[in-house]
Formats: structure tokens, sequence, C-alpha cells
């Protein structure tokens, strides 16, 4: 990899010299980014009152001893910079030279590997001016030693990853070339020949994002991927001159709009695969915003930085919120609304649709829906499933992930043969079709067939093992109407129908009719069949196993049908009452 152009200068990584005197005199007349800043010394003064950073595994995992280093590291310098605090520099020295002197990373679980170097690779280049010699050669040395050189093993169980087309790709490539572009000038060999296999590596974290930007891990793992990405495509920009391409990689910009899209109007996600429901503040959507000049991209991100800022910064989940400095970098004042469709279809690996009634209105009706395959990484079994806000809430929601420690202290192969034996995993905690009881094929493929601003149809007979079609239709704000068709069935077979809701659930007909209620709003289920006896049933959403994570509050409404033909056909109704 030709060095040429490498910026001899420090900072050379994302940001440039006089970021800090632009951040302070745009504070003083956006009182959003004030109060980002705000929190981030607050934060500061509370990681001078813990201890520093120590070599500590929880299970196989380094990881959130480096997401720690990261988060310090970024929030003590930003701090400093922009208060000229020398406590909070000395602080963010100390927990690199911590770091810096642990025996490994954790090849292993090479995204520890990655994360630390970021982290390290950030530190030394943003305090570069604040290291003493001896503090520059300890913690580029560990840079290259434990970061750059774990990655250079031919061991196929630590280096996996190079050519996997999953999130591990983006954030291993993207920590790599924040450190050998930190070092660059010093251990130019090895810095080029990890950057050369960066760049031929990264397209294979970049294909999921084709055709159309549907990121099928889910918008969880879409962030953490896409965060990687956006800080290695910087990066390079700043130091090099170049991003190499990378971020007109088919796919990729639209991504950030189908983040917006799976965030509903109360600010949840649509948290298909393995990924939570509860969204939170999202630096590289302000990555993409100032890249592509679209504010609209920051739509819910005002709601979610006011509540960062209104809470104890002592009570936050950082690990979660590692990368939440980075949003003052790239920072743009949001805009109150997107300028693209309420309503869209995207193709991919889990294609999904969306229809929302209206932008900006919190009782705006919303549906998501799931095709695709469980085969993806993160997947579930979640074809056909769909949720539904109306009327202010949530009313058809999806578990998400059980956290992988519970599952793995216990030997369970959760990227393997026992992952669809996991409650929250399979069809049978999902909105969707099951027959007989049966999991869901995991090589099958669900498609949208069909999509309109107020429609959307799922062919599901690659999944279900029947041929069976489910079609959706919005009616304004007033509910959903979902027409189920199943052919090729033996009489006695049991299609069940099923969705998880929080409400309180009464059946006012045994085979046909249930009304939903919460925070005083009702929603009416209705069910026409034909082709075999129904019945209905309201039960808690638990799982079988002992190892299942409980889920309070939540419950199980299904229709199931007894078939007594070939076809049978469920047609069913969700309306406000």
């Amino acid at each position: 990899m030709n060095m040429a152009n490498l910026n001899p200068a420090h900072p050379r990584l994302i940001i440039s010299g006089n970021i800090w005197t632009r951040l302070a005199r745009q504070r003083q007349a956006d009182p959003l980014l004030d109060c980002l800043l705000d929190q981030l010394r607050r934060r500061a003064e509370i990681i001078l009152a813990q201890p520093v950073v120590e070599r500590r595994m929880e299970g196989r995992r380094l990881l959130m001893v480096s997401r720690d280093v990261l988060y310090r590291a970024l929030t003590l310098i930003i701090a400093f910079r922009l208060g000229h605090d020398a406590r909070f520099a000395r602080r963010a020295v100390a927990e690199l030279e911590a770091a810096a002197s642990f025996s490994d990373w954790n090849p292993a679980h090479f995204l520890d590997v990655a994360e630390m170097t970021a982290a390290l690779a950030l530190g030394y280049d943003w305090l570069h001016d604040r290291l003493a010699p001896a503090q520059q050669r300890a913690i580029r040395q560990a840079i290259i030693e434990k970061g750059l050189r774990a990655a250079t093993v031919s061991d196929p169980q630590i280096i996996w990853w190079k050519t996997s087309d999953n999130n591990w790709n983006q954030v291993c490539w993207g920590g790599l070339t924040l450190g050998a572009l930190a070092v660059a000038d010093d251990e130019p060999a090895l810095a080029g020949e990890i950057l050369a296999q960066a760049k031929a590596g990264i397209h294979h974290g970049l294909a999921p994002y084709a055709p159309a930007g549907v990121y099928p891990e889910g918008p969880m793992y879409w962030s953490y991927g896409t965060t990687y990405q956006a800080i290695m495509v910087s990066a390079l920009q700043s130091a090099l001159g170049t991003d190499w391409g990378l971020a007109d990689a088919p796919g990729f910009r639209q991504s950030a709009e189908w983040q917006i899209h799976e965030t509903g109007p109360g600010g949840r996600f649509f948290n298909f695969s393995d990924c939570r429901a509860t969204a939170q503040l999202d630096p590289v959507l302000f990555w993409f915003a100032t890249r592509y000049n679209d504010s609209g991209l920051l739509c819910f991100q005002k709601d979610q930085l006011a509540q960062l800022c209104a809470a104890p910064a002592d009570r936050l989940n950082l690990h979660a919120q590692h990368l939440f400095p980075l949003a003052a970098v790239w920072w743009r004042g949001p805009s109150p609304a997107p300028n693209f469709a309420a309503a869209a279809a995207g193709d991919g690996k889990n294609p999904i649709a969306v229809i929302r009634s209206a932008w900006n209105d919190p009782a705006a009706l919303y549906l998501a829906v799931k095709a695709g395959s469980a085969a993806v990484s993160h997947g579930h079994m979640d074809a056909g499933s769909f949720v539904l806000e109306l009327d202010g809430q949530r009313w058809a929601v999806d578990l998400g992930m059980q956290e992988y420690d519970t599952l793995e202290a216990i030997g369970l192969e959760l990227w393997g043969r026992d992952r669809w034996q996991v409650y929250r995993l399979n069809n049978h905690s999902h909105n969707t079709l099951t027959v007989n009881g049966r999991l869901h094929n995991p090589q099958g493929r669900a498609e949208i067939t069909d999509f309109s601003p107020v429609t959307v149809s799922v062919n599901l007979t690659p999944v279900l093992g029947v041929q069976a079609t489910r079609a959706f239709a919005t009616d304004g704000t007033v509910g959903v109407q979902i027409h189920d068709r199943l052919d090729g069935l033996n009489p006695g077979d049991q299609i069940t129908w099923q969705t998880l809701t929080p409400a309180d659930v009464e059946i006012i007909a045994a085979d046909s009719e249930a009304l939903l209620r919460q925070n005083g709003k009702t929603l009416r289920v209705k069910f026409t069949v034909s082709g075999g006896a129904a019945q209905l049933t309201a039960t808690p959403a638990t799982g079988p196993n002992a190892y299942d994570a409980p889920n309070p509050g939540i419950t199980r409404l299904a229709l199931t049908v007894t078939a007594a033909a070939a076809k049978v056909i469920i047609r069913s109704s969700l309306a406000k009452e």
C-alpha cells in the first residue's frame, strides 16, 4: 500500500486540528450541541471518580473492557480539548497506558482486539501532543504488537472475519485501519500490509447492503457495523485523502434511510434479527447527515438526545453507548422530518417492507413486515412476522434477542445446532404462521411479492413447507387487515396464527375475536376462517426451556385452525376502537 499521501501531522484520524475551535464556537448558537458537549463533560467527571480499567474477561470476551477504554478515551479527550482541563488529559493517558500494558487484547475473540486497537489509535492520534515520548512509544508498540500483528496470524479460528459478510468484517477492518494509519510513519511496512488487506477484505462486509440498503442483521447491528465503516471511511479520507470508493458501495448510502424506516413513531426499532427494540442516539447517522447533506436522517435524534441529556450520566448503559462521543465529532443539527417516502420496500438477504401513515405523528399507523431467511448472520425464524404501532401504542411486538452470555454460559451452541431451540429466536415467538408446530425451514427464503404504499404481500412457501401467502393491507390510521392463504394441507393439519402483545387481552369470542387494551387505548382483533375450525387463546409468552429468557407482561394471542380441507384461509383485522 502506497503511503506517499499519508498526512504527516497529528491528528490525522477522522478529525482535523481546528475542530475543537469550531465546536466551541458552534455550541454557542446550538442548544442541542451544547447539551451534547455538556453531557460529555459530565461523563468525563464521572470517569475521574472510577478506577482505571483492568484486564477482566467476561466469559470468552474482553469486549466490554475494550469498549470501556474506547468510550473513556473519546469522552475524556473531547472534554479536555473543549474545556482545557488537564485532569481529563492525564486520565485519558492513564487509560491508554493501562490498556497498552495488558498481556494481550484477546485475539481469540477478535472484536476485542479491533475495538481496543481503535481506542488506542484514536487516543494516540488525538492526544499526540500531550504524550511524552515514552508514552507515545508504549502506546504505539501496543497498537503494533497487540493489534496489527495479531491480525497477521494464519489461524482460521482467529481471522475468519477477514472474508465474512457480517458486522465483524467491518468492525475488525475498521479498527485495524485506524491502528495502521496511526502508526504508519513509524511502521510503514506492517501498516501498508494491513491497509492492503483491509482494502481487499472490506468489500465482504459491504456486500450485505446491496441492493437497496436493507441490512440483514437488523438495525442494532447496522449501527454497530456501519459506525465502524464510517470510522474507516473518515480516517482514510483524513489520513490518505481517499476513501477507496467505499462510501459508494451499492446500498450503503440508502442504508441510513432504512434505519429511519425501521424506527417506529414512538422511537422504537422494528427489531428483527438479533436486535433490541429500544433505540438510542446513533452517532453514525450524524456522519451520514453530514456526508450527504441530509439532516432529515436525524429526525429521531433530537428526542434521543433530549432523553440522553436528561438522564443522570452515571445511570446510563455506557457499554451500549461506547461510540456516543463520535456524535460530537460528526455533529449536524437535526431536521424534524425526512424527505423520503413514508412507505418503502427493500430487497436483500432479509427483505422488509414498512408502511406508516405519516411522519412526525406519534399516533401514526406503523406496520413493518419481515420476509427473508433465518440463515443470515444473527437471523431469526421471523419470516412473515410484523410489528404494529397504532394510536400511540405498539400492539404487536418482537421480543428481540436474548443476551448471548446467558446461553453461552451453559454451553449452548448459540451459533450452531442449538440456535433454533431458543424461544426468542424461532418462529414460536414471532408474529407469523406455524404449521403443525414445526420450526420454519432455516434455509428457506420468503420474498416480498407485491408492495404499494398501503399493501404488502409475502410468499411464505419456502419457510413453511406448504404453499402459503400472507398479504397485509392498511386503512389510513384505522388498522391493518391480514389475508393468509395456505394450500396443499392435509385434513387435521394445524395452522397457528399468532401475535405477541404487551396489551391486556380479553377473548370476546372463542373462535374469532379479542380485545387488546393498553394505556387507555383499545385494539379489536377479529378473524374469519374458511377451510377449518378455529380456537383462540391468550397465554403468557413463555419459552419451554429453562434457559429461555422471561418475557414479563407479554401475551401470546394465538388462533389455531384445524384444517378440514386442502386449503385454509385466515382473514384477520386489527383495528383501533
